[in-house]
């Protein structure tokens, strides 16, 4: 496995998986809000931040996910009435 990393066109946060994240988001054609979940849940645990504690990393982009959720929910029931 290549141990290189491009932050930009490979951070090492997404490497490790069998398929990259962004390809996955255009194949299920997810749009901006669901494809941003698919990202920070990705990603979860496994950025690292100078300054910023891994536990407390990992919560923020949680909640980073669940404010892309719950706006797609959002979305969906003001399209329902």
């Amino acid at each position: 496995m290549d141990k290189t990393f491009d932050e930009v066109n490979r951070p090492q946060h997404y490497a490790g998986t069998k398929i990259e994240v962004i390809d996955y988001i255009e194949d299920k054609q997810l749009g901006f809000c669901l494809g941003n979940v698919v990202k920070y849940v990705s990603r979860a645990g496994r950025k690292h931040s100078a300054g910023i504690e891994d536990k407390e990393k990992e919560i923020q982009d949680l909640e980073k996910a669940k404010w892309y959720l719950e706006r797609r929910i959002k979305e969906l029931k003001e399209n329902l009435c």
